[in-house]
């Protein structure tokens, strides 16, 4: 007697998971060189071999499946900043995250942007849901920094009246203007300049070793 497929959490299949996460991976790429406005259903339908009652099977419009494509991207995003960013808790680790960002736009020279980055010029002002899918993602991407930040105020490295959260929304700003302008220039210029005038603010809290050593 055949077995049949347990549910996901998500209540989908493990079939039905692999199938929706081919469509929202279809459907990525396509935005990525379509652009939102550029890619219809029926588009990603034909890059999928889809039917319509498959893809309204997973997906009530092309704003949820918009939706499942942020998040897609916030993924792919935080994984390629890995083990880096989750390692951030000293400024030596800050300093390699900040490396390894470089790096990245060094390999693609500024080629494609960031892939958040790139939704918000045609999603923020199309509508309101969008604009907080958004928000929500760069939030989450912002939490990895305000927690390594505040690891590194708790053990001494930086002034206790350093605040993790706006250190860290100063960062990824930086760092997205960096990545537009090297999206622009085709060089990684931009993103070095820009995450080294953050760091040099984020320094102005830093302490010296002996001031962290006198912590109580």
């Amino acid at each position: 007697m055949a077995s049949k497929e347990r549910p996901t959490a998500a209540g989908l299949t493990a079939r039905g998971a692999a199938t929706k996460g081919r469509i929202v991976a279809a459907a990525a790429s396509l935005i990525h060189k379509q652009g939102v406005a550029g890619t219809s259903l029926d588009d990603v339908m034909a890059a999928t071999d889809t039917s319509k009652s498959q893809l309204y099977h997973y997906f009530a419009n092309k704003d949820a499946l918009i939706h499942e494509v942020v998040q897609s991207q916030l993924e792919h995003v935080i994984s390629a900043q890995q083990p880096d960013l989750a390692a951030i808790s000293s400024w030596d680790g800050l300093q390699r995250w900040c490396d390894h960002l470089v790096s990245m736009a060094r390999a693609t020279q500024g080629v494609g942007g960031c892939p958040l980055g790139s939704l918000v010029g045609e999603l923020a002002e199309q509508s309101d849901s969008a604009r907080q899918v958004l928000a929500r993602s760069f939030a989450e991407w912002q939490s990895y920094l305000s927690k390594g930040l505040a690891t590194m105020r708790a053990n001494g490295e930086l002034a206790a009246d350093a605040d993790p959260d706006e250190l860290a929304l100063t960062v990824l700003s930086a760092l997205q203007g960096g990545l537009l302008m090297a999206q622009t220039m085709r060089t990684a210029r931009p993103v070095e300049l820009a995450l080294n005038m953050a760091l040099g603010h984020i320094a102005v809290y830093q302490r010296s070793p002996t001031q962290a050593g006198r912590r109580h």
